[in-house]
């Protein structure tokens, strides 16, 4: 992913993110170079290239995106075949309690990221651009269900083909 957000110590160029400049986030948005991006907060925006994805899926292999509804939707658009899955948190409280447990913001920051996230959700449900809904109650068994769609939706695909 490409974003225009300021790099923390703890990121690592090419690996956490593709760290660049509004203007050249800008150029590769305006080129046609991002399968989906949005402007997340004011003067930050993410976007995924669109290049390696298709590269990838032309070698067979299969590519996790971990995107926002926005993103999900512009998806949906340019690769309907897509298999998109949302995870949620079982509820409110825990998400509540999930965002305070990272301890990376003030609880202002928290409630808004929390009221945001309460809007996805919603969004997510009412959009249309989701196969699948996960309910993380436990890590290890969301990514066990996840896994599992995955497989089955590759299972299709391989009946169809005849493979």
């Amino acid at each position: 992913s490409l974003t225009t957000r300021a790099m923390t110590p703890a990121d690592r160029e090419g690996v956490d993110y593709h760290f660049v400049t509004q203007e050249q986030f800008a150029h590769a948005r305006d080129a046609g170079e991002l399968l989906e991006w949005a402007e997340v907060y004011p003067g930050c925006s993410y976007g995924t290239p669109r290049a390696p994805v298709q590269q990838a899926l032309a070698t067979g292999k299969l590519m996790i995106l971990e995107i926002d509804v926005d993103g999900a939707i512009q998806i949906r658009k340019s690769l309907p075949q897509a298999l998109a899955l949302f995870v949620l948190p079982p509820n409110e409280r825990t998400l509540l309690q999930r965002l305070r447990r990272r301890g990376r913001e003030d609880e202002q920051v928290i409630q808004k990221r929390f009221n945001k996230a309460k809007r996805e959700i919603v969004k997510a449900w009412e959009c249309g651009a989701y196969d699948e809904f996960i309910v993380n109650r436990d890590l290890p068994h969301a990514v066990s269900e996840a896994v599992a769609l995955v497989r089955a939706r590759m299972s299709e695909r391989a009946e169809v083909q005849g493979v």
